[in-house]
């Protein structure tokens, strides 16, 4: 299955957003990330194939670094991140303001870049 399978966030699908990042993440997020989300074109691909998107788009487009904040016991997410080459590179103290723990780890990964044949 092609990554172009994979649905973006349109104006039909953004309460299935609203309700996965309810469901999976600890902080809520404002109207304005979910117009931004709805703005952003091919980087809110849905699906376990995201981030395998985002790096391969990444490496295209010349970013040559992605970092994300984690809570700091959020194993699960942690784990995933480092399967994709992410390295924990620091620690932000009280990032959190409304849940327990408050901290984050700041995980970043370097992105290989693709240079097109001349």
């Amino acid at each position: 299955m092609g990554l172009t399978s994979l649905d973006g966030v349109r104006d039909k699908n953004v309460m299935q957003l609203k309700k996965l990042n309810t469901a999976l993440f600890p902080v809520r997020y404002n109207d304005k990330y979910y117009a931004d989300a709805l703005s952003s074109g091919e980087f809110t691909k849905l699906g376990t194939k995201l981030l395998t998107h985002v790096l391969d788009l990444s490496s295209k487009q010349n970013i040559s670094e992605i970092y994300l904040h984690v809570q700091t016991n959020n194993d699960d997410a942690i784990g995933f991140y480092k399967k994709f080459g992410f390295e924990i590179t620091d620690t932000i103290q009280n990032y959190y303001a409304n849940i327990t723990p408050p901290d984050c780890y700041v995980l970043s990964k370097t992105i290989a870049q693709v240079h097109p044949k001349k």
